[in-house]
């Protein structure tokens, strides 16, 4: 799972939603005094996202110059200090007209030092702007002194001042962005030759090449260089997971050979929900372990010790695989049609590794301990599949211990009505289902989606007992209507304002439980086969959902939207949902259409450029809209951009924009934007060329690309582009600048976009692995993926399109295997990237296999499957159809992980009011021609 998530699940019951926006902030009881002093005089403060600003002004208000990067510091502080930190750096700072900025209160500070907080920021309470080196130094000593002996979690970006909470480094202190190499825009400073380039904020202390360390820093520095792991009696061989409480590494005991597990804990850091910090939880998880040791249950302790500061468990080392890592190779639903066979052994499997979970699980309790953190990760399955054990004690309590849990997994945490055993009990109820069907974080949105699950699972699996399902479900959803549920990371707000109520990930009720309008799953009656009622319910729950109000987002969808231009883009903002209710035939939605046009008048500061990240698809909706005037104006936007330097890809890059300019001269008849299309592709067969000539070896590698070809070439390395990429798929791989060749050969007619686009998606080709059914996915060196965005159905849907103009054996071949990949019968998500409903795209555009004239039977069979099983993430959003986003812990509505991409796909597969070739379609991959309609071209511009 991926931890960003969960901090966005805090402020909102049903969407993700910035932390900052904790309605109980506003209260009194959890900002800091400090934040609520009067601004002095001379002075303004800002709110901006984590932080409370203060600055000095002149007479006329106006901020005083400062640099816009150098040596910053920031001070860290513990919740018991940091309203006494915020005092004192205040009272040094605004005499001295030194401008600060803090986090005002504790929910915020909080989240920052919790477990799963992004390691970049933690600790960062204050963050001080001196004006030159020597003020830094003079802050340094002097609020040093003043701050000594205040304890706070170690800044894992900086170097330390003393022993103290004072930390610096070298950062902006403005807000300027650039490409990452990648097509993204992140924050910037400039370097030695006035260049913009990212400003790194990796988990360690770097200073950028053309800065020198001030000498008064070097002490420093050396102190720090000086705590390392060369005296330990372990050899450290690898990390097997980070956080921002510590890391977990796999090493030897060089006195005995054994092979271990040492887990770390940071002081003050990593904390959970009821305030312990790592050191806190790796004591608890000591204790635990000591009272199992001799149960075979359960790591054994080997050592306990302290390393600069940091606390350190060692563990014996066990052998064998958690039990999530069996589904790729083991879950009957991982391919197109499983057999008999294999269902049936799979249900015997699954149900004797639950028995012998249930048993360890008893054998805990007979200890006097409850895990309180069971879920699919925790459970160590034995080589020989004989038995397991349990993983990682540091929620673990003693079982006459009241209180909640404080760290658990979304899909397995309980309501907040049960403790002691009882919490294990209800693990334990959630791995029934999970064993079969590994989506119970449905359950965080609604858990009375457990008794639709099972009727999944018993139609799946009919050798399943039903006593086994049923006494799943009752568990899950017997108890009295819980008020607050957390999960792992978070932390509740009752702890921060005394309201009695918490706001957490995966909370069945953010504040005040359901709201009377919702409707509960078994309530819940529409169909997503049922089109067009299903299209009129989706419509329903996205205009429901908009927020015109608001200016960051008009639809709530993925995390992504918060980043700079993703509440206005085609992926994850206002576009995309306004794109997929265009192309599906529904409502016209006016108001949002005004907002996006307002919010684009003019382009926020840092917007990128790209087709589904940027202001290029905001254009290309714009004039599917109506809206022309102000698509041209935003493409002119981009073209005054160094826009030839983006990476290669469909997403953000060269690929996408070059489709969206093309698209844009076809619909207003303007040359130079044809031109500027033709400009990308031609830099883009120059980085295809040089990338060839890289991989064979030659001298030279640049071969014959034109010099700026080759220099966008070097840039865009990995970058999602054809040379040396490495991702693979439409959205970040070749075949998207295959499918701006494509596009290219229908306006021009050139049979060389042909000769491009087979090449590209050759280059995609290589990058896929035959499955165990004959599909064939991308291979990620770590994992499979057969979905739209990064996956092989990406690269299918334009082989569709390249297989409609020329025959190619290989071609035919892959489309085949990735044709069995879409038709898999398990997705762990419903979205439109990477899940069922990009499947259901395909299915419904490939229809027609080339060379036929009707639909395939045997592919309608497999959207039909398809599209039944969306109907299990179905969920309901104000009493109509909606689907979660990615990671399933909150709803989404946006186009790439949400309710729209569902839309766009049900209306291409459903919509039989429209003929074939007029149906919904992703931009520039329109329905496919039959092969009758096969254009007949030789040669062209």
């Amino acid at each position: 799972m991926d931890k960003r998530y969960e901090v966005y699940c805090l402020a909102d019951r049903h969407f993700y939603e910035t932390p900052d926006r904790l309605s109980a902030l506003a209260q009194a009881g959890t900002v800091y005094a400090t934040a609520r002093r009067a601004v002095p005089a001379g002075w303004r403060s800002e709110r901006a996202g984590d932080w409370l600003t203060l600055v000095p002004v002149d007479d006329e208000g106006t901020a005083l110059p400062s640099p816009q990067q150098g040596w910053k510091i920031h001070v860290s502080a513990t919740r018991a200090n940091a309203d006494e930190i915020a005092a004192a750096v205040w009272d040094y700072c605004v005499p001295r007209r030194v401008p600060f900025k803090f986090v005002p209160g504790p929910p915020l500070l909080l989240l920052r030092n919790s477990k799963y907080a992004g390691r970049d920021k933690s600790g960062k309470f204050v963050t001080v702007y001196p004006a030159d080196e020597q003020q830094l130094h003079t802050v340094l000593r002097e609020l040093g002194e003043i701050l000594d002996g205040r304890e706070g979690p170690y800044i894992l970006t900086d170097l330390r001042w003393g022993e103290g909470p004072l930390y610096v480094r070298y950062g902006a202190f403005t807000r300027r962005v650039c490409d990452d190499g990648r097509g993204r825009m992140v924050s910037a400073i400039e370097d030695g030759e006035g260049r913009l380039v990212p400003d790194s904020r990796e988990p360690a202390f770097k200073v950028p090449s053309w800065v020198t360390l001030p000498d008064f820093l070097k002490p420093h520095l050396d102190a720090r260089d000086a705590t390392n792991v060369k005296d330990l009696p372990y050899r450290l061989e690898k990390a097997l997971h980070f956080s921002n409480g510590g890391g977990v590494y796999v090493g030897t005991d060089t006195r005995d050979g054994r092979k271990v597990v040492l887990k770390e804990g940071r002081p003050h850091a990593g904390l959970a929900a009821d305030g312990a910090d790592a050191v806190t939880r790796l004591e608890r998880e000591k204790d635990a372990l000591e009272k199992l040791s001799g149960l075979g249950i359960a790591p054994e302790v080997r050592d306990w010790f302290e390393l600069g500061g940091h606390r350190f468990l060692v563990m014996d080392f066990l052998a064998g695989r958690t039990l999530n890592s069996f589904f790729a190779d083991r879950h009957p639903l991982c391919v197109h049609e499983p057999s008999a066979e294999d269902i049936s052994a799979y249900t015997r499997w699954a149900l004797r590794i639950h028995a012998l979970v249930e048993e360890a699980v008893a054998a805990v309790h007979e200890r006097g301990v409850v895990f309180n953190d069971l879920h699919l990760f925790n459970i160590m399955v034995a080589p020989d599949e004989q038995s397991v054990s349990l993983l990682d004690f540091e929620a673990a309590a003693g079982v006459d211990q009241p209180g909640r849990q404080a760290v658990a997994h979304p899909g397995f945490v309980a309501p907040a009505d049960r403790s002691g055993t009882g919490i294990d009990r209800y693990a334990l109820a959630c791995l029934r289902l999970a064993l079969f069907l590994p989506v119970t974080t449905l359950l965080v949105i609604d858990r009375e989606k457990a008794a639709h699950l099972a009727e999944v699972i018993a139609g799946e699996f009919p050798e399943v007992p039903r006593e086994f399902l049923d006494q799943a479900v009752a568990e899950i959803t017997g108890a009295v209507e819980p008020e607050v549920v957390e999960a792992e990371a978070a932390e509740p707000e009752a702890a921060w304002s005394g309201t009695g109520r918490s706001e957490a990930v995966g909370s069945e009720a953010i504040p005040g439980s359901r709201t009377a309008s919702a409707c509960r799953v078994r309530d819940f009656v529409v169909d997503p086969s049922d089109w067009p009622r299903s299209r009129d319910s989706m419509t329903a729950a996205l205009l429901t959902s908009a927020t015109p109000e608001r200016d960051d987002r008009l639809f709530p969808g993925d995390v992504g939207q918060f980043a700079e231009g993703g509440g206005l883009g085609l992926a994850y903002g206002a576009a995309g949902v306004l794109y997929a209710l265009a192309e599906t035939g529904a409502q016209r939605y006016e108001d949002g259409e005004h907002w996006l046009l307002k919010h684009t008048d003019p382009v926020p500061k840092g917007t990128p450029l790209g087709l589904h990240d940027g202001i290029a698809g905001i254009a290309h909706v714009l004039d599917r809209l109506g809206h022309r005037t102000r698509a041209l104006d935003l493409v002119g936007l981009v073209l005054e951009e160094n826009w030839e330097r983006l990476s290669s890809d469909l997403y953000g890059g060269l690929a996408g924009l070059g489709l969206a300019l093309d698209g844009l001269a076809r619909s207003t008849g303007e040359r130079d934007l044809d031109e500027h299309a033709l400009r990308a592709a031609r830099i883009l067969a120059s980085r295809m060329v040089a990338a060839e000539a890289a991989s064979e070896g030659a001298p030279g590698a640049s071969g014959g690309a034109s010099r700026e070809g080759a220099a966008a070439a070097g840039s865009a390395q990995g970058s999602g582009s054809p040379a040396g990429s490495r991702r693979a798929g439409l959205l970040h791989g070749a075949a998207g600048p295959a499918l701006l060749f494509l596009r290219l050969y229908d306006r021009h007619g050139a049979p060389g976009f042909l000769d491009l686009a087979a090449q590209a998606l050759r280059a995609d080709l290589a990058r896929c692995v035959p499955q165990r059914d004959g599909g064939l996915a991308v291979d990620e060196g770590w994992r499979t993926m057969p979905y739209l965005g990064d996956g092989s159905v990406g690269i299918g849907m334009v082989l569709d399109d390249y297989l409609t103009y020329r025959d190619d054996e290989q071609f035919a071949a892959a489309r085949t295997g990735i044709l069995t990949a879409a038709s898999s019968r398990f997705c762990a998500h419903p979205g439109l990237v990477q899940g069922r409903a990009g499947m259901i795209l395909h299915l419904s555009r490939t229809q027609y296999a080339p060379g036929a004239t009707e639909p395939s039977a045997e592919t309608a069979a497999r959207l039909d499957g398809q599209i039944d099983g969306l109907g299990w993430f179905a969920m309901p959003y104000e009493r109509h159809l909606a689907f979660p986003g990615n990671q399933l812990l909150r709803l989404s509505m946006d186009l790439h992980t949400g309710t729209a991409g569902c839309l766009l796909a049900l209306g291409a597969a459903l919509d039989t009011e429209r003929p074939p070739g007029a149906r919904a379609h992703l931009p520039f991959l329109p329905p496919l021609r039959r092969p009758t309609d096969r254009p007949h071209r030789e040669a062209g511009p």
